[in-house]
C-alpha cells in the first residue's frame, strides 16, 4: 500500500520560478509563489510548551518557519527583523498570538553595534527568560566578479552573519540556564561555496566553526549548541540580490530533489534541536540541502 507515501521530489513546485525583482529589504508577502513557512501546514504537539524563544531574522523565510513551529509547539516567541520588514514581522506575530502564546517583534539592524544586545534585552523584558536562541539573521548578496565585491559589502556581511552572533550570544549567556539551547543557521555554502557568494560563503564557514566551538564552551553549562545548514530554500533572501541576474528561474533545480526547498521543510529540525528529544545532541550541524553533501 502506497497511498500514504509522497514522492519528495513532487511535494512542492519543480517549475521555473518567475523572474521578479524586489526592493531591498525584500518582503515575503510580495514573492511569487509565496514560500510555505508552515502558516497552515505545520501542526504542533506541545513539544516546547512553556519555553521562551528568540529567533533572529524571524519575520520571513527559514526564521519565520522556525518561529511559527515554535509557537505551534507552545513556546513564546520573540522575532527580530530588519527595519523595513515590519509587514512580514507583524504577520508572524498575528499567527503566533492565535496559538495562545506570547509573541513580540523587535527591529534591529545588525550592521550597527549594540543592536543584537538590544534585541536580547527586549526579549528578556517581555518574557523574563530565554530558553531557545536561534541565530538566523543573514545577508546574502551575489556578485559576478571579485571586482564587483565591495569592501563595504564584505564588512556588512560579516557584521550581520558573524559578528552579530558573537554579540547576541554574549548578551544572552547570563540568561541561558541548563537545558537551554542555541541553534545557528549556517549554509551548504559553508561546505560547497559558490564564487558568486564569496563573502556569504566565508561567513557561513565561520558560523559552522563557531557552532562547534560554542557547543564545547556551553556544554559545561548544560546548554546545547547545534546548527542547521540549508541548501537552496525559497526565501526573500534570494530575491534581495541573493542570486545573480537570470539565475532565479532555475533556483534549486540542480539539487538531488530537482527543486528548491521550502522553509517549512526545515521547521521540524529546528524543533527537534530545541526539544528534549535531542538531549544528547550538541556540536552538530544538520544539513537540509535537497541532497547536497555537507562535511565539516
Amino acid at each position: 500500500m502506497t497511498e500514504h507515501l509522497i514522492d519528495p521530489r513532487n511535494m512542492y513546485t519543480k517549475e521555473n520560478f518567475p523572474e521578479q525583482e524586489a526592493k531591498s529589504p525584500a518582503l515575503q508577502k510580495e514573492m511569487t509563489p509565496l514560500p510555505d513557512c508552515g502558516e497552515t501546514s505545520y501542526q504542533g504537539s506541545g513539544k516546547l510548551k512553556g519555553r521562551n524563544a528568540l529567533v533572529t531574522g524571524g519575520d520571513s523565510g527559514i526564521g519565520r518557519a522556525a518561529a511559527i513551529a515554535y509557537g505551534r509547539e507552545g513556546a513564546n516567541v520573540a522575532i527580530h527583523y530588519l527595519p523595513g520588514e515590519e509587514a512580514d514581522a507583524q504577520e508572524v506575530v498575528s499567527i503566533l498570538e492565535k496559538e495562545g502564546v506570547k509573541a513580540i517583534a523587535i527591529p534591529g539592524d545588525f550592521r550597527n553595534d549594540g543592536e543584537a544586545s538590544k534585541v536580547v534585552e527586549e526579549t528578556i523584558k517581555a518574557f523574563g527568560q530565554l530558553d531557545i536562541l536561534v541565530l538566523n539573521a543573514a545577508q546574502q548578496i551575489a556578485q559576478s566578479s571579485l571586482a564587483d565585491l565591495s569592501m563595504k559589502q564584505v564588512n556588512d556581511t560579516f557584521k550581520v552573519n558573524v559578528i552579530s552572533m558573537f554579540e547576541t550570544v554574549k548578551a544572552a549567556e547570563q540568561y541561558l540556564l541548563p537545558g537551554s539551547t542555541i541553534i545557528t543557521t549556517t549554509s551548504v555554502q559553508s561546505f560547497d561555496p559558490s564564487t558568486s557568494l564569496m563573502d556569504y560563503a566565508a561567513t557561513n564557514s565561520a558560523v559552522s566553526s563557531l557552532t562547534v566551538n560554542l557547543a564545547s564552551y556551553f556544554g559545561k553549562k548544560g546548554v546545547r549548541v547545534n546548527g542547521v545548514a540549508p541548501g537552496p530554500i525559497w526565501t526573500p533572501l534570494q530575491l534581495d540580490n541573493g542570486q545573480l541576474p537570470g539565475a532565479l528561474p532555475e533556483f534549486g533545480q540542480n539539487s538531488t530533489m530537482e527543486r528548491a526547498g521550502q522553509p517549512v521543510e526545515l521547521a521540524p529540525v529546528y524543533v527537534f534541536l530545541a526539544a528534549k528529544e535531542s538531549s544528547y545532541v550538541t556540536g552538530q550541524i544538520y544539513g537540509v540541502t535537497g541532497g547536497i553533501n555537507i562535511n565539516l
